[in-house]
C-alpha cells in the first residue's frame, strides 16, 4: 500500500501518522492514519488539499522538494475538516500571491478556521466547472454531505485521477499491509455512513468519467481494480448487506447473557448459517461492532436489563446504528433480567425508529441464566433469523 507514485507531474505529499491512538478522538486505529495531500506541476502549480497539524513539518519538507524551489499557484480545498485544512493559512502565508480554490460553501466555512484576508484570492468554482493549468485541466463536481456540506472533488481530465476527498479513504498508514476492505468499510460506517444516499449521487457523477487511478485524503491510492472499490461503496451506500450471515451483538454484565450468545452461535452453526460473528460490545471495538452490523444481513440482540432499562454498551451501540441510518436488516432479540426483564422494550423502541427493520417475533427472555428449557426457544428465532 505504500506505492505513492502517480505520475511524472502529480506528486504524493502526504505523511504517515503511527503515533495517533484515537482519530477524530473516538476510532481506534491501531495502525495509524495517513494525511494525503497531492502536488500537480504544470504551467501552473497546484497543491490538492495540506494535511494534519500533527504531520505539518513532514508535509512542508515534502512541498519543498517537490516544488525544487518552484512556488505554489492554487490550494484546492476539497474539505476543510482540520485533519485536511490545518495548513491552509500557513501555506497562504509561505506564498502570498497563491489563490484559494473552493465553492462558495467552502469560503462561507473558511472564516470559522482562519483570519485570511481572501480578496483577490479566491476562485470559487461550481458544478462541472473547469480549470486548466496547462497539461492538465480540473474540473470541480460537488459532494455536499459527504460528509461535510462544503466538499467537492476533483476531476483531472489528462491522466483520468479521481481527487475524491474522503471518499474510498480507509484507516492504517500506508506503510502498513492489510486488507483494504476491513478498515475501508469501518473508516465508510463509522464517518460516512450517515449519508448513503449522498455518497448514491456522487456516485452517479463519477459513472460519467473514464476514471484510470483514485488519490483520496486517507488511505492508499487505488490504481487497479476500480470496479471493485466503487462497488463496495455502492454497496455500502446503499444500506444493501453485504454478506450473507448473522451479527450477535452482545451487551454482557456478568457473563450470563454472553453464554447465552454464544449458546446462539452454537445452534446457528448447527442450523447452516454460512457465518456467524459474536462481539462482546462492553469489550471490544464499538467502530467494528458498527462495521459488522453493516456488513451482515441479520443480527440478533442480545443484552442484559439495567436500571430498568438495558445495559448502556447495547444502548450506546443502537444510538449509533441509529444515527447511521441502520436500515434493511433482520434482528431478533435476546433479553436478559434476574426479576423484571426489560432489555427487550428498551431495544425494540429504539429499533421501531429504523427505516426497514424486520424484528423476529420469537423474542428470547432468559431469568438470570440459560436453562435446558431456554434452549428451545434460542432455536426457534435461530430457524426464524435464518428463514428467507
Amino acid at each position: 500500500m505504500k506505492d505513492t507514485v502517480i505520475s511524472e507531474d502529480i506528486i504524493y505529499i502526504g505523511a504517515d501518522d503511527h503515533d495517533i491512538g484515537l482519530f477524530e478522538s473516538q476510532y481506534d486505529v491501531p495502525n495509524g492514519i495517513s494525511y494525503n495531500s497531492y502536488l500537480i506541476k504544470d504551467e501552473k502549480n497546484v497543491v490538492m488539499d495540506t494535511i494534519d497539524s500533527r504531520k505539518t513539518d513532514e508535509w512542508i519538507s515534502n512541498l519543498e522538494k517537490a516544488l525544487a524551489g518552484a512556488k505554489v499557484d492554487y490550494l484546492v480545498v476539497s474539505h476543510l475538516e482540520p485533519d485536511h485544512a490545518y495548513n491552509i493559512k500557513l501555506l497562504a502565508d509561505k506564498f502570498p500571491e497563491m489563490k484559494l480554490i473552493g465553492n462558495a460553501k467552502t469560503f462561507n466555512m473558511l472564516p470559522q478556521f482562519f483570519d485570511i484576508d481572501l480578496t483577490d484570492r479566491k476562485v470559487v468554482v461550481s458544478e462541472g466547472e473547469e480549470i486548466n493549468i496547462g497539461k492538465h485541466t480540473l474540473q470541480f463536481f460537488m459532494a455536499p454531505m459527504v460528509h461535510w456540506p462544503e466538499v467537492m472533488v476533483t476531476y483531472e481530465k489528462s491522466e483520468k485521477i479521481l481527487f475524491p476527498a474522503d471518499g474510498f479513504g480507509k484507516f492504517g498508514t500506508l506503510d502498513t499491509e492489510e486488507d483494504w476492505t476491513c478498515e475501508a468499510r469501518r473508516y465508510y460506517f463509522n464517518i460516512v455512513g450517515k449519508y448513503g444516499m449522498q455518497v448514491q449521487a456522487l456516485l452517479k457523477k463519477a459513472a460519467t468519467l473514464d476514471i484510470k487511478m483514485i488519490c483520496p485524503l486517507h488511505g492508499p491510492i487505488l490504481k487497479d481494480n476500480l470496479e471493485y472499490y466503487i462497488n463496495k461503496y455502492d454497496v455500502w451506500s446503499s444500506y444493501k448487506p453485504e454478506d450473507d450471515g448473522v451479527f450477535i451483538a452482545c451487551a454482557s454484565i456478568h457473563g450470563n447473557t454472553m453464554n447465552v450468545a454464544k449458546k446462539m452461535e452454537e445452534i446457528l452453526n448447527e442450523k447452516g448459517a454460512k457465518k456467524v460473528v459474536v462481539t462482546d460490545l462492553a469489550r471490544d471495538d464499538m467502530a467494528e461492532a458498527i462495521e459488522d452490523a453493516f456488513r451482515y444481513d441479520k443480527v440478533i440482540l442480545a443484552a442484559s436489563s439495567y436500571n430498568g432499562e438495558v445495559f448502556p454498551p447495547m444502548q450506546e451501540f443502537l444510538n449509533h446504528l441509529k444515527g447511521k441510518n441502520y436500515q434493511n436488516r433482520k434482528v431478533g432479540i435476546i433479553e436478559n433480567g434476574s426479576w423484571a426483564p426489560s432489555a427487550a422494550k428498551c431495544m425494540k423502541s429504539t429499533l421501531e425508529g429504523m427505516k426497514n427493520i424486520t424484528i423476529s417475533e420469537n423474542v428470547v427472555t432468559i431469568k438470570s441464566t440459560m436453562k435446558d428449557e431456554d434452549i428451545s426457544k434460542l432455536e426457534n428465532l435461530a430457524t426464524d433469523i435464518l428463514s428467507k
